[in-house]
């Protein structure tokens, strides 16, 4: 996978699009937020903001893609929600810290890890994911899965890909 980024950017490429639609245009607007991040961590009074923001958008961005995993067989505990929960854990920690030290140093170093991350993460557990949906027929805009196999399914703890365990 080849992405674009620097220290505290990440430009989209088409290496990031999945090609679901849904998933994808959260990718890009969570991808517009670290970088609106970037941009502002040089003063607190503009960076919080921007950061609640992304916070925000982060808990709605997995829990969207939770709801896909719960509604095509992945069991409640799976790898994948098991990484949303710990990177929006940090998120949560480094704003409590940013509000009661007025410190932006660990924003700046999870804007880093974030920035790293995430293209691994889309490139793997993601695409997994909209692989898994493609392959149980999970039309996202109604939550119906189209095919029979889906009913005799296990769950999925893994992240995804019969690959990883």
């Amino acid at each position: 996978m080849s992405t674009s980024c620097t220290l505290s950017s990440l430009t989209w490429t088409d290496a990031l699009t999945l090609n679901q639609p849904q998933i994808d245009q959260t990718h890009q607007e969570f991808v517009v937020l670290l970088n609106q991040l970037g941009n502002s961590l040089h003063h607190l009074d503009s960076a919080l903001p921007i950061y609640q923001r992304l916070l925000t958008h982060t808990e709605q961005h997995f829990a969207m893609e939770e709801g896909f995993m719960a509604a095509t067989g992945f069991a409640p505990d799976n790898c994948h929600s098991k990484q949303h929960a710990m990177v929006l854990d940090v998120m949560r920690q480094v704003l409590v810290h940013t509000h009661a030290e007025h410190d932006l140093e660990p924003m700046r170093n999870l804007l880093l890890e974030l920035v790293n991350w995430f293209p691994a993460h889309a490139e793997m557990m993601d695409a997994a994911l909209v692989f898994h949906m493609e392959q149980v027929g999970f039309d996202p805009a109604t939550g119906a899965v189209s095919k029979a196999a889906m009913a005799d399914a296990e769950t999925i703890s893994s992240c995804g890909s019969k690959a990883c365990s």
